[in-house]
């Protein structure tokens, strides 16, 4: 091939200018990858789905629902990428305009991956809509240092999550579909839950209003995702917030 030939091999396609020629390096063979093992492999095996689109990189900034953006990596099952797109579908869309294959193409994986991990969308919905493990991980302090262990426990939850483990609920106000399982799941296994726990009058009311804050402390660093708040360390903001939370606890 003459000089020329091959300087015109070399352009770009789509231009008529050359690059200059290089000279080539002797090639080297590349690994023929095992049949199920390379980039085309089988996308039901479980993926590590990197960060969600949408997503504040910030930490503890997290989107809602609920938009809740998926963890960096998700070793093992897939699950919480699933989640975490579930979530975030379920919030913005009417139930019935939300598929699997959709929150499938969100989280990274196949839909059969998702019938494979929870079955059904409406299986998959009563996941998402599950407030029990934040439940679990907010109360699991005595009472006279639940004040502190709630802010430590939210804020460490969406630091390392990259979300909120309450603030979904918010999505479900004025929604008379299934969304409602929301604010139903949030009222028996957050509020009323924690009402039994509280000892003294008005256990009912206060538990509502530790709710409340709970939810505003998220809505709060949410907001300011690059604030003061997304700065702090878990203990600055124990100190500042969990005082109130205490009074409500003590009654």
């Amino acid at each position: 091939m003459t000089a020329q030939a091959e300087a015109a091999a070399a352009a770009p396609e789509g231009t008529g200018r050359p690059r200059p020629a290089t000279v080539p390096t002797p090639a080297t063979a590349t690994p023929t990858p095992a049949p199920g093992t390379g980039p085309a492999a089988n996308t039901d095996t479980d993926p590590s789905p990197a960060t969600d689109p949408g997503t504040d990189p910030t930490p503890g900034a997290g989107t809602e629902p609920g938009t809740v953006p998926a963890p960096a990596t998700d070793p093992g099952t897939g699950r919480a990428a699933i989640l975490h797109a579930a979530r975030r579908a379920f919030a913005l869309r009417p139930y019935a305009e939300v598929t699997l294959r959709g929150i499938a193409a969100d989280a990274g994986v196949s839909a059969s991956l998702i019938v494979k991990r929870f079955g059904s969308k409406e299986q998959l919905f009563a996941a998402v809509a599950d407030f029990g493990p934040a439940a679990d991980a907010l109360f699991g302090a005595p009472l006279p240092e639940l004040g502190r262990h709630l802010v430590h426990t939210l804020v460490g939850q969406r630091r390392a999550q990259q979300g909120d483990p309450l603030l979904r609920v918010v999505f479900s106000l004025g929604i008379s579909d299934e969304r409602s399982l929301l604010r139903d799941r949030f009222q028996e296994q957050i509020t009323d839950r924690l009402a039994t726990l509280l000892t003294g009058p008005d256990a009912a009311l206060r538990a509502e209003l530790i709710a409340a804050q709970l939810i505003g402390l998220g809505a709060t660093l949410s907001i300011h995702r690059t604030g003061a708040a997304s700065q702090a360390p878990p203990e600055r903001l124990a100190d500042l917030y969990a005082p109130a939370l205490q009074r409500l606890i003590d009654g």
